[in-house]
């Protein structure tokens, strides 16, 4: 890795209204600054336009996780509400969440959902970051009451919840989505594979720490959440005999890096890719624009180097929506950020 590195290297200026709030229709009429030229040329496309970025010999990988309804609204036996994320299963019927207003559900608790007893509250999960751990009572109650998390920059509700899962979801387990796969379509799927790519899965357990910023002063210090990751061997041979390995999203990207790195194709990851780690098989990188100061923004940097900040401002001087539900960028790894 890189020498000591200040946070505030990853901040930009992000006004508010440029903060996507909405999808685009289709899915596939979103933006797509193309930086895959050595020479630094740039161009301004559309995700519809991705077959023709592809070829034989490419492969595309994307993350088929699913999006858990994880937000529940219950009640207390006195009538006061409260707010539980189901964030992570951790044995039969247990799981860690995050719990609004923590300090005024007791541990033993019980909370419902339509007049029916739902959750128990439990203690404190030794992570550091408030999570307590509840049991289920009842399944059909929560899976009644659930419904899927929108990013906290995300102020309107979604007329259609599927828009905030991949075409390709099937794997439950995700708090938020991958959100470089909402643009893709089957139809666009179809036409990257009549263009001679390859298609590929993996299963990356997105956790709600993908919006969290970097608070630390330094970026090494910052302490990168844990998620679940599968990587099939199939996924794996693939992708040595690829020409280039073309990954849709950042968890995406981890989930295939930390295959490579461990040894392990399943398992908990905490990889942290920042500027200096050795990416051992993605080549070309689909992506959003990322948060200030996140974690997301400098494994782009780790990827394509400090021309991140450049792109960015073009993006910014175009018109280019951010995040969740904005456009996306196809960049190409930089020569200096391989094994």
């Amino acid at each position: 890795m890189e020498p000591s590195q200040p946070t505030d290297a990853y901040d930009y200026d992000l006004p508010a209204g440029r903060i996507a709030q909405v999808p685009v229709e289709p899915r596939d009429s979103a933006r797509l600054l193309v930086a895959l030229d050595p020479a630094g040329a740039v161009d301004h496309r559309h995700v519809s336009d991705l077959p023709e970025l592809l070829g034989p010999g490419d492969l595309l990988v994307v993350n088929e996780t699913r999006v858990n309804p994880a937000r529940l609204h219950l009640e207390k036996d006195t009538g006061g509400q409260v707010e539980v994320l189901l964030l992570e299963p951790v044995r039969g019927g247990c799981w860690q969440a995050l719990v609004r207003p923590s300090r005024r559900v007791p541990v033993g608790t019980v909370l419902h959902a339509g007049g029916r007893p739902a959750l128990e509250a439990g203690p404190v999960f030794d992570s550091g970051d408030g999570r307590r751990l509840v049991t289920i009572l009842d399944q059909d109650a929560v899976d009644g009451a659930g419904e899927v998390a929108l990013p906290p920059y995300v102020h309107e509700a979604l007329a259609d919840p599927e828009r905030y899962q991949t075409v390709y979801a099937r794997s439950p387990g995700s708090v938020a989505a991958p959100t470089a796969g909402l643009h893709l379509t089957p139809e666009l799927l179809a036409r990257c594979q009549a263009a001679g790519a390859g298609l590929a899965r993996v299963d990356l357990a997105v956790g709600l720490g993908t919006f969290r910023p970097i608070t630390s002063d330094r970026v090494e210090d910052h302490r990168m959440h844990s998620e679940r990751y599968s990587v099939s061997a199939e996924t794996l041979d693939r992708c040595r005999d690829a020409r280039r390995v073309v990954a849709v999203g950042t968890t995406t990207v981890r989930a295939l890096e930390s295959a490579a790195a461990t040894g392990r194709p399943t398992g908990q990851t905490d990889l942290f890719i920042r500027p200096g780690f050795p990416f051992r098989v993605v080549d070309v990188l689909l992506t959003n624009f990322h948060l200030p100061r996140s974690s997301l923004l400098v494994m782009l940097a780790a990827f394509c180097g400090a021309r991140w900040r450049e792109l960015y401002d073009r993006a910014l001087e175009q018109g280019y929506r951010f995040l969740s539900f904005g456009d996306a960028m196809l960049v190409a790894r930089s020569p200096d950020a391989g094994p």
